[in-house]
């Protein structure tokens, strides 16, 4: 145990970037997003730029669209090791 090395510190996400990563990774353009979600993709765009705030019922529409938990858009860097939630 004497050459455990801390691990490197977590990149800070935005919620417009989680909602870009997570539309990414799945393949899907803006506009793609934007019909399963019924949410315009200026709206979806903004959203990504940070030019509008996700909100938490874009992010449960969101979130289903893209088959993931609204906490995993709206929460992107919460460490529930090191916060508490109350």
């Amino acid at each position: 145990m004497s050459e455990f090395r801390k691990a490197k510190t977590r990149i800070r996400v935005s919620s417009g970037e989680s909602v870009r990563i997570m539309r990414e990774l799945q393949e899907l353009s803006q506009n793609q997003l934007a019909e399963a979600a019924g949410i315009p993709q200026s709206t979806i765009s903004a959203i990504e730029r940070e030019r509008i705030n996700l909100g938490v019922e874009r992010a449960k529409v969101l979130a289903r669209a893209l088959k993931c938990h609204p906490a995993v858009l709206v929460f992107p860097g919460w460490d529930a090791s090191a916060e508490s939630a109350a």
